[in-house]
């Protein structure tokens, strides 16, 4: 029995000084919350008024037809009418379409006549999981199609909706995982080491040493960002080798701007890891608000699911998000090629989170020394 008191009474002494600490009870009763809400509006694989647009040589009441029954599916949104095919490019690389559908000349006629009537899907093939989730929808309303055809009494072979994804041919999921995790894994590593940084000279005892050093706030962390900066470049080049040499994923774009992306969006990752671990006390609540900042980003990213697929408040925080940008950067330049000129707002909107959450944690940083 006396063994029993002990415990219980160590036991409401742990409890007590879990729940009396803020931070440590924010801790355990926010991130679950906030997990709950993101897993169950933003991680989600369902298509919601999914962005399409149409190539109609046709323009007719058949074609029309066809067309009504993609906007009248609750799945489908058509986001714009194209005159020529060299739109079809613009629209897709630009994320304006997830897919277009191009009509041939001949459609109405084939259908009339009883012959197969062939509708092209060119698919974003950069998000595989959406893509192809997206060209199974579109079998299912032109199958829809054909049987309300078909009821009409009409005598035809049917629609035939054959799809072609670019940039991802075969819709590999790989293809468009692997790229995105040269951002993703590069974040986790380099914000958790920055976040540890100073929290670490904290919890040891050392901090107060180099404060007395001839070490200025500003070297100060400089030199806690750089080396967080160079293990999380040495993680993007591992993961860009196993891509290429492992995978065999062919790499389209430039080296160069694929790495001048990453260094502005570690540039942003160190800042929030600086600016977590000025306000931390020791390494086991900068670890905390490492996670708590991580797991919303990576779900808030677009790396398993599309942005334009989230609900429009979500739409508006992945703004913030350097992940999203960086994941958007990697994809375009290892599989679409993109180079500097197109991807010119995303590393611009990369270059001002580095700049704010750098200027914040020095600020916050200055503030802890006084």
């Amino acid at each position: 029995m006396d063994a029993l008191r002990r415990i219980l009474a160590l036991v409401r002494k742990e409890l007590l000084a879990n729940l009396k600490d803020p931070r440590s009870l924010g801790s355990l009763l926010i991130p679950p919350v906030i997990q709950c809400i993101l897993f169950g509006y933003a991680a989600t694989y369902d298509l919601d008024r999914a962005p399409y647009a149409v190539l109609d040589h046709d323009r007719s009441a058949t074609s029309r037809a066809l067309l009504a029954q993609f906007d009248g599916s609750g799945v489908f949104r058509r986001a714009g009418n194209l005159s020529g095919t060299a739109q079809i490019r613009d629209w897709i690389d630009a994320r304006r379409a997830l897919f277009v559908i191009v009509i041939g000349q001949d459609f109405e006629k084939q259908v009339l006549s009883g012959q197969p009537a062939p509708v092209q899907i060119i698919g974003d093939g950069r998000n595989s999981n959406t893509a192809g989730t997206a060209l199974g929808y579109v079998q299912t309303v032109a199958g829809e199609f054909n049987a309300r055809q078909r009821q009409d009494g009409a005598a035809m072979a049917g629609v035939i909706a054959t799809g072609r994804a670019w940039y991802n041919p075969n819709l590999e999921t790989r293809w468009s995982m692997i790229p995105a995790l040269i951002g993703a894994i590069t974040m986790m590593q380099t914000l958790m080491l920055a976040a540890m940084s100073v929290a670490r000279e904290r919890e040891q005892g050392t901090f107060d040493q180099l404060l007395v050093t001839p070490f200025r706030p500003h070297e100060i962390m400089i030199g806690k960002a750089v080396p967080a900066m160079l293990i999380g470049l040495a993680q993007a080049t591992n993961v860009l080798l196993a891509a290429q040499l492992f995978f065999r994923i062919p790499f389209a774009g430039s080296f160069l701007a694929l790495y001048a992306g990453l260094v502005l969006f570690l540039f942003a990752s160190v800042g929030i890891g600086l600016l977590a671990s000025s306000i931390s006390a020791t390494m086991q609540q900068a670890m905390m608000y490492s996670f708590v900042v991580v797991m919303p980003f990576l779900l808030l990213s677009g790396l398993t699911t599309p942005v334009s697929n989230m609900p429009l408040p979500m739409q508006h925080f992945t703004l913030i998000n350097p992940l999203r940008y960086a994941i958007d950067i990697t994809r375009r330049i290892y599989l679409e090629g993109a180079g500097f000129a197109l991807l010119a707002p995303e590393m611009g909107a990369l270059a001002a989170l580095a700049l704010l959450t750098l200027t914040a944690s020095a600020w916050m940083f200055r503030r802890k020394l006084t």
